[in-house]
């Protein structure tokens, strides 16, 4: 069984996401079909086949949220240290080609969101920026082409 690498915050949002699931979307999937139910015929009821679609939808995603958690590895991203890009940290990078500055928080594939600024460590960014060290430069190939990038910082916090 593969461990899932996850920062205590990404550990706890998904605890948050699926207690949510569970205790208050479950409870109001069944009020919408008990409702539609109510509404006679079921073969030609847009909303009961509506409501069984997003239980079948909210069912399977508690279900992965379950597995992701049961198998979560929490590394605590304070007690790890350096100069050098690995799981946690937080990474200041400015495009060389550019000049404009971006900064990444490496994570899991699970807790990956671009618009947060977390990338994970199997993107093709990500990947470049392991095991590499500040002021290091690194090279990485995108839909758009090839991007280099020189790191600025990199922190743990």
């Amino acid at each position: 069984m593969e461990k899932v690498p996850m920062t205590p915050q990404g550990h706890q949002r998904l605890e948050e996401e699926l207690k949510h699931r569970k205790s208050v979307e479950r409870l109001e999937i069944i009020k919408a079909i008990s409702e539609a139910r109510e509404h006679g015929d079921l073969s030609e009821n847009a909303e009961y086949h509506a409501a069984r679609e997003r239980q079948s939808f909210c069912e399977g995603r508690i279900a992965e949220l379950e597995d992701v958690l049961s198998r979560s590895e929490v590394i605590d991203v304070k007690s790890l240290a350096g100069s050098v890009v690995k799981f946690g940290a937080t990474v200041h990078l400015v495009d060389e080609d550019t000049d404009e500055e971006t900064t990444y928080q490496v994570v899991g594939p699970i807790e990956a969101d671009i618009n947060s600024g977390r990338i994970s460590t199997t993107s093709p960014i990500g990947r470049a920026l392991i095991g590499k060290a500040v002021g290091e430069s690194v090279e990485v190939t995108v839909p758009g082409g090839t991007k280099s990038y020189e790191i600025l910082t990199v922190k743990f916090a």
